[in-house]
């Protein structure tokens, strides 16, 4: 980890004022606090003056309370104005006055591999902002039905990445942390890497987003299960419960070698070809395999998140 000095972290302190905390809390009944916990953590970048905030949407999906604090220690109650699922993103406001200045926002197309960026967290330790650099920018599948067509990895990471504030050399906001990788592969090595999430994903649809509470164009089916790539072999690890996926009858186990009659060969590829299908609410025919034997599986496993 290349640390900025204390110089430096001086005279970046009025961007770090951009940076705030985020703490949520999720119910215990909530789809996704098995995997991800009710208690969750992670920081936000204003984006407007009226206290528009982005962060990593995991950190707040699905909560039922947000405080959000500012680098002087103000704290203050939050909502959800709207999630971005295709981005991962999600937007924020406290519920009171919480003024402080905004991030200036960059142009992720100029980032290149190689190039020096900063990552800053709005916690008070040491590694609150490091020194990295882009090493990669390329196509990202998640096991939770989820791809970007090109996300930021940068090296060395940064130790408390989720919802982190991707900078160009110039202080301008590039990205939202989203992961921590090991054994990403970078010129023949292993390496351990952030993922970062572009801004420029967002910043077309924030108004439609702050209106809506979501994109304006329908929704992609979603399915409801995680699913691990190894191999070329698709294989569910896990089911939401009551979503699609579990009310069609999927299980841990099962292996997805077609979507509608089309074989699917990556996470990227399978996703895809779900979403080619239509918009959310449509029969997703997919072909399994279960304990050795084929199962046709073409229930309506679509829905509106």
């Amino acid at each position: 980890m290349t640390d900025i000095s204390l110089s430096q972290q001086t005279a970046l302190e009025p961007l770090l004022e951009t940076l705030v905390s985020v703490r949520s809390h999720v119910p215990d009944d909530a789809m996704s606090a098995g995997l991800l916990g009710t208690e969750r953590t992670g920081h936000g970048i204003r984006l407007r003056e009226d206290g528009l905030i982005v962060t990593i949407g995991y950190v707040v999906n699905e909560a039922e309370e947000i405080w959000i604090t500012s680098q002087n220690g103000r704290a203050a109650p939050a909502f959800v104005v709207g999630n971005d699922f295709q981005s991962g993103l999600a937007l924020i406001k406290p519920m009171i006055p919480f003024p402080g200045p905004v991030a200036e926002i960059g142009d992720t197309r100029m980032l290149g591999v190689g190039d020096a960026v900063l990552a800053a967290s709005s916690e008070e330790a040491d590694s609150q902002i490091i020194e990295a650099h882009v090493v990669a920018k390329q196509e990202f599948a998640g096991r939770w039905e989820y791809v970007l067509d090109e996300a930021i990895f940068t090296a060395p990471p940064h130790e408390s990445w989720s919802g982190a504030a991707l900078l160009d050399m110039s202080g301008r906001l590039c990205g939202v942390g989203s992961l921590v990788i090991s054994g990403f592969e970078v010129n023949e090595t292993r390496r351990t890497v952030n993922m970062f999430v572009p801004i420029s994903l967002l910043t077309p649809v924030i108004d439609e987003i702050c209106e809506r509470g979501r994109r304006a164009t329908p929704p992609r089916p979603w399915l409801g299960m995680l699913v691990h790539d190894e191999d070329d072999e698709l294989t569910v690890v896990g089911v939401y419960r009551n979503c699609p996926a579990d009310k069609a009858g999927l299980r841990p186990g099962d292996i997805v070698l077609r979507v509608d009659d089309e074989p699917v060969h990556s996470l990227a590829h399978m996703f895809r070809t779900v979403w080619s299908l239509g918009n959310a609410g449509i029969d997703v025919p997919l072909l399994l395999l279960r304990n050795s034997e084929l199962e046709k599986n073409d229930h309506q496993v679509g829905r509106t998140r």
